[in-house]
């Protein structure tokens, strides 16, 4: 995580800045307000702040507006109504897809060694990324494994990815024989996948 972030770091300025940039593309639909930021990236209020600021000027970002009020009671306090700030990922922004697929590709490949943890658990003949880390949405899968595992280490695995994507995961996971089998009956799923928009991480099977 420390190679990363680092790495990351030096190309986008600061960790806080890339912290800040996963959060948002990952999740583009959603909305943030700066005191929530700072909660759940720990990190400073004036850090997060000075980073919206920069990333809305550069066209990252979009913010918006919204009224809200303290209620007590069922009843309104007028007096101590809140003016939050709003900020959301700018999806029309010209290099939106290639800056998420930056960050998404840096997380898999370097975030806490998953390509060494999964070979610690068991013996990996393919690995696929595609979907999420290709910003292809008709995916069907966004990781495609060929291989063997302690099923309950690699499912620890998997929840840890999705912990530190903040997001779930799309995976396939199959034996050598399952996937020799669907090779050779040129199986759609399977084919849909070698054929697609992908990132071949690890192959020992002769796909590519």
């Amino acid at each position: 995580m420390v190679a990363q972030t680092s790495m990351l770091g030096k190309l986008f300025g600061s960790n806080a800045r890339v912290k800040i940039l996963k959060l948002f593309l990952l999740h583009p639909e959603k909305k943030f307000y700066i005191r929530e930021l700072s909660r759940r990236l720990k990190l400073q209020v004036n850090s997060v702040r000075r980073e919206l600021e920069n990333l809305e000027k550069f066209g990252l970002l979009i913010s918006s507006h919204s009224i809200e009020a303290d209620i007590k009671d069922k009843k309104i306090i007028t007096q101590n109504m809140h003016d939050k700030k709003y900020f959301q990922a700018n999806k029309d922004f010209v290099l939106f897809n290639e800056v998420k697929t930056l960050i998404v590709k840096a997380q898999i490949l370097y975030e806490k060694d998953f390509i060494k943890k999964l070979n610690i658990i068991g013996k990996t003949k393919l690995l696929i990324l595609a979907g999420l880390f290709v910003n292809n949405a008709a995916s069907s899968v966004d990781l495609f494994i060929v291989g063997r595992f302690n099923k309950n280490k690699f499912l620890k695995l998997i929840h840890e990815l999705e912990n530190e994507l903040g997001r779930e995961i799309n995976y396939t996971l199959m034996d050598w024989r399952e996937f020799k089998y669907r090779r050779d009956i040129t199986d759609v799923f399977l084919y849909d996948i070698l054929e697609g928009n992908k990132i071949v991480v690890i192959d020992e099977t002769g796909s590519r």
